[in-house]
């Protein structure tokens, strides 16, 4: 009896590829290969080589489903302790974002938070939003400390969000994001502060194999242009990339800066320069879209996104998970208030949660349906890809692969 040659066959199935010149790279009534978690053959079932039977152990009939490949959030602040409710209540009544962090809440009230809790209630209060984004179709999250602001709470951080990974079965990219706001004990000595994340937490964080890249958050209410170079420099000596907070509220030229860096990405962009564009194009820097803060905040100004195709910047798009300015639990919401606020199409959302997420984490095994890439898939109640931009929430996910293994949802 011949062996078969493949683990997992599926049949009769709408691809969304995001590979070849195609829209959607789709391919109608298609087929697609699993073997050793990986996508062993795409293509039309007429171009299957034999008969279905013969070439793989598993056959599996998806009767004209859409599959695409397993959803990539590119940026969540995932893992803290305690929510911010309260918080939400005061912006309805008129208080900015930039006054309620002045006035001790925002980032602070959330560090408070999560330096009270140790690891396993971190991972507790963490583990239903990572699952929310599993239900959601999301295979692969990046998670970002700077809720701990000292070392031994951002290292807790980070092992939980190792922690979420292994758990749930899905991939985690980590961020070490020790400037993200000055600690209340430090804020008579902001340039203590700077040297303590660069010349000592990132060290021995990084020697702990617990981060993947670094970011920061370069704003009037973080930190400088200067400050942030710091540590890009100590992580550029360690071979560890970079990704930026970058023009959110203003425009402090971090894009630039991040681009200087051959950084990931450069996300929220709402009050992005001409000159911040063109470097992101040289350098390959990824735009990510945060479309949930931009409605948390009630912002009115738009990302140049114009200017962003125009460049050949590549767009991704991601929840910005977080308990303050984006409490959103669906990527899939995400792709849809990208369309509706920024005007993406829904190729251009999906693809931003998709092969673009993936390239602003670095991944280049994922985030499209190609022979060689890792067995992420997601199959969908629908036909058709823009569907999954179209319908505002809902539960549309069939069915989940994570390197090649079904995924329990």
């Amino acid at each position: 009896m011949t062996t078969p040659r493949w683990d997992h066959l599926l049949l009769d199935a709408t691809l969304a590829t995001f590979a070849g010149d195609r829209p959607f790279g789709l391919i109608e009534r298609g087929a697609l290969a699993l073997k050793d978690g990986r996508i062993a053959w795409v293509g039309p079932v007429a171009e299957l080589s034999g008969a279905p039977e013969t070439l793989a152990a598993t056959i599996q009939s998806l009767d004209g489903a859409l599959v695409t490949p397993g959803l990539v959030d590119c940026h969540t602040h995932l893992v803290f302790g305690g929510d911010r409710a309260h918080e939400f209540d005061l912006r309805l009544n008129g208080a900015s974002y930039e006054e309620i962090a002045r006035a001790g809440g925002g980032i602070a009230s959330t560090v408070r938070a999560t330096r009270a809790a140790d690891e396993d209630e971190l991972l507790r209060q963490s583990l239903p939003r990572a699952r929310a984004l599993l239900r959601d179709g999301v295979t692969t999250v990046e998670i970002k400390s700077g809720y701990g602001l000292e070392l031994a709470a951002e290292r807790r951080m980070l092992r939980v969000a190792r922690r979420i990974g292994e758990v749930l079965g899905i991939g985690v990219r980590t961020s070490f994001l020790g400037l993200h706001a000055l600690p209340p004990e430090y804020r008579e000595r902001r340039a203590d502060y700077v040297a303590l994340v660069s010349d000592t937490m990132l060290p021995a964080l990084a020697a702990e194999g617990l981060v993947d890249a670094v970011d920061a958050f370069c704003e009037g209410i973080g930190f400088s242009r200067e400050e942030t170079a710091r540590v890009f420099e100590r992580a550029r000596t360690r071979g560890i990339p970079a990704k930026l907070h970058a023009e959110q509220l203003s425009d402090l030229d971090g894009a630039a800066l991040v681009a200087e860096y051959r950084g990931l990405s450069a996300d929220h962009l709402e009050h992005l320069s001409a000159s911040g564009i063109r470097a992101m194009a040289a350098a390959g820097t990824v735009a990510v879209l945060l479309p949930g803060a931009f409605y948390a905040l009630r912002e009115t100004r738009l990302p140049p996104i114009d200017a962003l195709r125009t460049h050949g910047v590549p767009i991704a798009v991601a929840t910005d998970c977080n308990p303050g300015t984006s409490p959103l639990l669906s990527l899939r919401l995400a792709a849809n208030m990208a369309c509706t606020l920024f005007r993406l199409t829904p190729e251009e959302a999906l693809r931003g949660v998709t092969v673009n997420a993936a390239r602003a984490l670095g991944l280049s095994d994922r985030g499209t349906l190609a022979v060689g890439q890792r067995a992420d898939l997601a199959a969908w109640n629908t036909r058709t890809p823009a569907e999954l931009c179209y319908w505002i929430g809902g539960d549309l996910l069939r069915a989940l692969w994570i390197g090649g293994a079904p995924a329990t949802l």
